[in-house]
């Protein structure tokens, strides 16, 4: 039977070869055409969605809600639209982003906390299971177009190297279009990007920012999108790297700023409370809470102190509203198009609130800071004149956080407490939203979003996705609300948790828990047995900012919402308990291994997939063959705030330029290569075992000592969350100090680079 077949097979082929191209075009012709519906199609109507989220911007950041902060774009969109005054987050950045791609608890995604400190329980994975589908995918198969802009923060640590696996990131969870970076912040200037999985420079040219460019990046993909498909609705979502640290912005808008928080934060906390009231996006009842007894006063700061936390915070204020400006020029572009009217712009002003991570004293570099190493106040004063700016990675204290936060308790991370948790929201839809400059009060959640999308769009949310059964989204769509402002709330029970810190929201009532972790420490110290923790009880029905605890009075009220807490904890894979962990044994592409070798355009490799140098003695060689104009970067680890970098000059010299963030800069300059084969060698003598020792830096090349320094400490765990290892060009901010004359990245040119090796020792 098979010798019928093939002789078949073989006589067809013959006929068509002997009649020509003219009987393979009938056979062509003779098949159906394409149908014209061979693309998906979104419901007749279905409108245009755009989801922008800032990043570290407290409640009473923005002046559209009280705020210092000019923020003339999301004013506009709120004058066509509503503004939200109980929107909440989850307290932290990737589990908000989680929630709000999936309309289900982050918990319940995988992703109960920031990416970093992910560790081996269900709830803690760092990953989104695939039974939590993004809305992304759900658009996508449902005839959008989509897109995500900015910053992702949601692919588990040992999978961002060039290995991949590719599946979680954002091209790989419904998005067609990848233009940003993978970690929890990047240098505004001088970005670690990615277009789909691949590791790119930023666009050449002088004034750049990160925010400019996402924007348009974002404006250029839309219009492309309704060029080739205008039948086609599109998902955009916007993902900027404002406000979260470092504290980067061009200079003319922090001179805006001058001299306008000199005030300090208690008093500019009064002030934004006073805006707020007279906006109405506080009832006149709301009382204003008290600063926590752990930070100080702004009259406690000596001259010095005041004058550095003023220019931290006037580089906030920039930040934001050159951010919000870049948005404006989104919302101009939409209805120079026509598409504006029809398009469901959802503005979310933070994924937390106001970030206390600077430090209660401000930094000139935070990572450092984080880190442990300090900065002292005459470091500070010197480089004033560098916040905000390429040349530093600033933060504003901790207290500039809880004031931007007003009228609520705590910051960022403080899951327990509005400060943390309660974010401003616009939401508008011009064909679809009537009541202007409407204010909603309804009891909402970062979970609701997709829910709300989904509705908006006429889509039913799957019971499957790609064959896997879904689980029910937790979140409540906010389309109810378009129309009515005293419609009754629909989504009546949250619960919350970050690093121990938990609440629980019942019909009005809040029981809160703070645990032991401050939010600008980045490890917990004391470890509190859960059970030791204190709980507070609210009525937010008459307390709007939670300013009174009813604990004592209302005994049982509070023990049934925290019953109601563990139950939902249960439901969601937020049990066990466990706090803050950043040693937590997750995977490594580096586990175990003491040496590796790279070769040149090994590029955007994590820090967590090299082999740890931290706390201990290395060494690392290199080969190369020398030109007469041998120059470029041999390999680097880390950017300008903090790392290293190994490279040769442009007068062929080799460097090595070691960043210990604002402790010391060490700079090892050797003699000319000679052409031909070359061997250079870094070696790190650690003084001792222990976390954060310093050590002697030496430069070797050919075995001829090259020059040497002594670091009197390091950092315990990393350089960065977001620069990487490259061999032969440097992506993300610079870490060496390349030539004036060398294009972004100082690409290795002139020679053969044939191998770097990371030894530990």
């Amino acid at each position: 039977m098979r010798k019928v077949l093939r002789r078949s097979m073989t006589a067809m082929v013959t006929v068509l070869a002997l009649a020509g191209p003219g009987m393979a075009m009938a056979q062509s012709a003779a098949q159906p055409a394409p149908s014209p519906e061979w693309q998906r199609k979104a419901p007749a109507g279905a409108p245009n969605v755009v989801l922008v989220l800032l990043d570290d911007v407290g409640f009473g950041a923005a002046s559209t809600f009280g705020g210092a902060a000019q923020t003339p774009a999301l004013e506009e969109l709120a004058r066509d639209g509503l503004r939200y005054n109980r929107f909440h987050t989850t307290a932290i950045c990737s589990p908000t982003r989680s929630a709000l791609l999936t309309g289900r608890n982050a918990h319940a995604t995988g992703i109960g906390a920031v990416m970093n400190s992910a560790d081996s329980r269900p709830g803690y994975s760092g990953f989104h299971t695939k039974d939590t589908a993004t809305v992304a995918e759900v658009l996508r198969q449902n005839g959008y177009s989509t897109a995500m802009i900015g910053k992702w923060h949601q692919t588990p640590d040992w999978e961002l190297s060039p290995s991949g696996p590719f599946d979680r990131w954002p091209t790989g969870e419904g998005f067609e279009k990848f233009y940003g970076f993978q970690g929890g912040e990047t240098d505004q200037f001088e970005p670690s990007l990615f277009d789909g999985t691949t590791p790119i420079m930023r666009p050449a040219g002088k004034g750049y920012h990160l925010t400019n460019d996402l924007v348009d990046q974002s404006i250029g993909w839309i219009r492309t999108q309704k060029s080739v498909t205008p039948q086609k609705p599109f998902f955009l979502y916007l993902a900027t790297g404002g406000t979260h640290a470092p504290l980067q912005v061009p200079q003319d808008y922090i001179e805006r700023y001058k001299g306008k928080f000199d005030q300090g934060w208690d008093k500019l906390r009064e002030e934004t409370f006073a805006r707020e009231k007279q906006l109405g996006v506080i009832p006149k009842d709301t009382r204003l809470t008290p600063r926590p007894a752990q930070m100080p006063a702004w009259d406690s700061l000596t001259p010095d102190q005041k004058k550095f936390a003023s220019r931290t915070m006037e580089a906030y204020a920039g930040f934001l509203a050159h951010t919000d400006e870049q948005i404006g020029r989104l919302v101009k572009q939409l209805k120079a198009d026509g598409l504006y009217e029809n398009t469901l712009f959802i503005y979310i002003v933070g994924d937390n609130g106001g970030s206390a991570e600077g430090g209660l004293g401000g930094s000139l570099n935070y990572m450092g800071q984080l880190m442990g190493l300090p900065e002292s106040d005459a470091t500070k004063a010197a480089g004033i004149d560098r916040i905000g700016s390429e040349k530093a990675y600033a933060h504003y204290n901790s207290v500039w956080a809880w004031a931007t936060n007003a009228p609520f308790q705590w910051t960022k991370t403080v899951a327990s407490y509005l400060g943390g948790t309660r974010n401003a929201m616009v939401v508008s839809w011009p064909k679809g939203i009537q009541d202007k400059g409407g204010l909603r009060s309804q009891f909402g959640h970062v979970n609701d979003i997709t829910p709300t999308i989904l509705e908006a769009a006429g889509i039913a949310a799957p019971s499957e996705v790609n064959g896997i059964k879904q689980k029910p989204m937790n979140g409540t769509s906010l389309v109810y609300s378009f129309q009515d402002p005293k419609a009754p709330e629909r989504h009546t029970t949250q619960y919350f948790e970050i690093y121990g810190h938990r609440a629980i929201y019942d019909r009005g009532w809040m029981a809160s828990a703070m645990h032991d972790r401050l939010p600008w420490q980045a490890y917990a110290t004391k470890n509190t047995p859960f059970d030791q923790d204190k709980w507070e009880l609210y009525d937010l029905t008459k307390d709007f900012s939670q300013s009174k605890d009813l604990a004592a009075k209302e005994p049982q009220k509070l023990e049934e919402l925290k019953a109601l807490f563990m139950r939902e904890a249960e439901a969601n894979q937020v049990l066990p308990l466990g706090g803050q962990n950043l040693n937590n044994g997750l995977p490594s592409l580096s586990a175990g291994v003491k040496s590796m070798t790279y070769h040149a355009g090994a590029i955007g490799i994590p820090e967590k997939a090299m082999p740890f140098t931290f706390n201990r003695s290395w060494t690392m060689t290199a080969n190369l063959a020398a030109g007469a104009a041998t120059r470029g970067v041999v390999a680097t680890m880390g950017g300008s705030s903090g790392g290293w970098s190994l490279y040769i000059d442009a007068q062929r010299r080799p460097v090595f330029t070691y960043r210990n963030f604002e402790v010391k800069t060490v700079n090892l300059v050797g003699q000319p290569l000679a052409a031909g084969e070359n061997r250079l060698e870094v070696l790190f003598d650690s003084s001792g075992p222990g976390y954060g020792k310093g050590g002697t830096l030496r430069l070797l090349a050919n075995g001829q000592p090259m020059g040497s320094d002594d670091l009197p400490l390091t950092s315990p765990g990393a350089f960065s969350i977001n620069e990487t290892f490259d061999v032969g060009l440097d992506t993300g901010s610079a870490a060496g100090f390349y030539p004036e004359d060398a294009a972004p990245g100082y690409k290795f040119e002139g020679g053969e680079l044939k191998d770097v090796t990371i030894t530990l020792r």
